[in-house]
């Protein structure tokens, strides 16, 4: 792999980390891969580099309302507040007389 294929693959992966991490992790990766044996591809490339990115990446905190099944405010349901419907009515009205 080239050397600029592994600079754009550097690049894609510190996109991702805290500003203050980049060039720690820049650093780290460059290292990584100077002592690694030959990489013949982006994938084995990628199998050095995210070990010491794994190190550096911290995932964003949960705040809970960014979610995509935060709660919203709403009415609260008809069948948690109301009583339920006299049904009787219907069932007079569902029934079927046979003329014989």
């Amino acid at each position: 792999m080239s050397s600029v294929d592994a600079e754009d693959l550097i690049a894609r992966l510190s996109n991702g980390l805290a500003p203050a991490d980049r060039a720690a992790f820049r650093r780290a990766a460059e290292s990584a891969l100077a002592t690694s044996p030959q990489c013949s591809g982006e994938g084995s490339t990628y199998r050095v580099i995210a070990k010491p990115w794994r190190s550096y990446f911290h995932p964003p905190a949960d705040t809970g309302d960014s979610s995509r099944y935060a709660q919203r405010s709403r009415s609260a349901s008809k069948l948690l507040t109301e009583d339920p419907p006299d049904n009787r009515a219907r069932r007079r009205a569902r029934t079927l007389r046979v003329v014989g």
